[in-house]
């Protein structure tokens, strides 16, 4: 017997995915969204490799919102690419995956590491659900002159607060405060970075 999830709810599973709720990824709009994403992608690699300057443009193009002044370097992997945003000034090195089902927001100043991992995507913990392909998404928020070190992961609706550095290999599962330094799996506040 299968379970009718969304009994009464008329929105398509795009409309559910975009308001935060469970969903199912079967939607035309979602595929169509992580094919355009794709080819986006490939159109930075290619632009970053004939020069990394000049393809800040084309990266314009993938993300929501990145600042003329922020630099990215290649490769990225994203889910859709319009749900980040990343502010003036911001480093991210080569290697991030955003898996942005959630809006993902990058502050000002901040230094994203190599292969770093923004992840918003969550499932159910129940088997049943997640058999059934049931999926949601929770934010994340790096705040103002942050510095995650290489190979962070950063967990589903995390907010990691303004000048706090995350070292490198961390696993983020919980928010971290302002003005800190956090480390380890499950990362932990160590000290304050003031």
């Amino acid at each position: 017997m299968t379970t009718d999830y969304f009994a009464g709810d008329t929105r398509t599973n795009h409309e559910r995915m975009l308001a935060g709720d469970l969903y199912i990824s079967d939607d035309p709009a979602i595929i169509e969204a992580q094919k355009s994403a794709v080819r986006s992608v490939a159109q930075f690699q290619a632009a970053y490799d004939a020069d990394p300057e000049s393809s800040q443009t084309v990266a314009r193009e993938l993300f929501g919102s990145l600042d003329e002044t922020a630099f990215v370097r290649a490769p990225v992997y994203v889910d859709y690419g319009s749900q980040i945003t990343i502010g003036p000034r911001t480093f991210v090195n080569m290697g991030l995956t955003a898996l942005d089902v959630a809006p993902i927001s990058i502050g000002a100043d901040c230094q994203i590491g190599p292969h770093v991992q923004l992840l918003t995507p969550t499932h159910p913990v129940d088997p049943q659900p997640r058999r059934d392909k049931l999926e949601a998404a929770k934010p994340i928020t790096i705040g103002d002159n942050v510095w995650l070190g290489g190979g962070v992961i950063v967990c589903p609706g995390v907010t990691i607060g303004e000048n706090s550095v995350v070292g490198a290999g961390s696993v983020v599962t919980k928010d971290i405060p302002a003005n800190v330094v956090a480390v380890g799996n499950p990362a932990r506040v160590i000290r304050e970075n003031i």
